[in-house]
């Protein structure tokens, strides 16, 4: 078997050149191959369009390479929690296109299944399967590129649209252990969109927090097998951030309520370990534009 570990995340992403298409994994800030996309903001790469649920925070993931004008175009879902990319956007700066959640997850696995299109219930009757939808901007306000309208069919009385899949020209995923030959496991909400981006990428690079040698991972435990990925890098001590932090008001002791802050009941994280990320944190605010599920 190939051994699929390379020594650094600079010399991992060394090939990808100016215009090529990424699929990046994560879900809100949680599951971000942070590592990998640092290394390919100190390489200078440009002119990229990014495959994600998300495009990161101003100051964090892909909001790093958004911020600098690495990033031309962008096939996402969820689109809030960046100011300069709503800047980019409304200026004629960025290419958006807004696709539902449930929908962009699904192009992306049949991409890596082999599957070019399929049909879905999700969009029919809006600018999704209509056209129409903004795309980009001219720097007057008007727009420039609008969605084209899809396909629609009827099955048992039923419509549905087409949609094509996606092979982005490489994957960058984060997982929690992989092993020399490429197998992957992700841990708890870093399992959304890693593994469809690694099965998606036609070159797909992973850092892993632990590398450990084959045969050590439970191959029943095994989400994403090494076929898909062409090279792991080890990132020990990739950040981990949390989006949004919510903590109670710190009450008197004595009255049976814990003294200390605590989080925001539902949250899986544990005191308020700024290290810890936790996607349920995300996507709360109400205001900010989401495509359809």
């Amino acid at each position: 078997m190939i051994n699929k570990v390379v020594a650094t995340a600079e010399e991992a992403v060394a090939d990808i050149p100016d215009g090529a298409s990424l699929a990046v994994g994560g879900f809100g800030l949680c599951g971000i191959p942070v590592t990998l996309i640092d290394a390919l903001h100190k390489a200078g790469t440009s002119e990229l369009e990014t495959v994600s649920n998300n495009c990161g925070v101003d100051d964090w993931g892909l909001g790093i390479l958004l911020r600098d004008g690495r990033i031309r175009r962008t096939i996402s879902s969820y689109v809030g929690e960046n100011k300069e990319f709503a800047r980019q956007y409304l200026a004629g700066e960025l290419e958006v296109v807004l696709t539902p959640q449930g929908t962009l997850a699904e192009k992306l696995r049949a991409g890596g299944a082999g599957v070019p299109a399929f049909y879905t219930k999700a969009g029919v009757g809006t600018q999704v399967s209509e056209g129409g939808l903004p795309q980009k901007y001219d720097a007057e306000g008007r727009v420039a590129i609008a969605s084209a309208p899809k396909e629609v069919r009827s099955f048992a009385g039923v419509d549905y649209v087409l949609e094509e899949a996606l092979t982005p020209d490489f994957g960058l995923v984060h997982a929690w252990k992989g092993d020399r030959h490429g197998n992957l496991v992700f841990h708890a909400a870093a399992m959304n969109f890693n593994p469809l981006c690694a099965m998606a990428g036609r070159i797909t690079i992973a850092e892993v927090e632990e590398l450990v040698e084959p045969g050590e991972l439970d191959p029943e435990h095994i989400h994403t097998p090494g076929i898909f990925v062409q090279r792991v890098v080890l990132a020990a001590n990739a950040g981990k951030r949390i989006e949004k932090r919510t903590v109670a008001l710190a009450q008197p002791a004595g009255n049976g309520t814990h003294p200390k802050a605590s989080m925001e009941a539902g949250s899986n994280q544990t005191g308020s370990n700024p290290n810890f990320s936790n996607a349920n944190a995300s996507n709360q605010t109400g205001s900010t534009p989401q495509a359809g599920a």
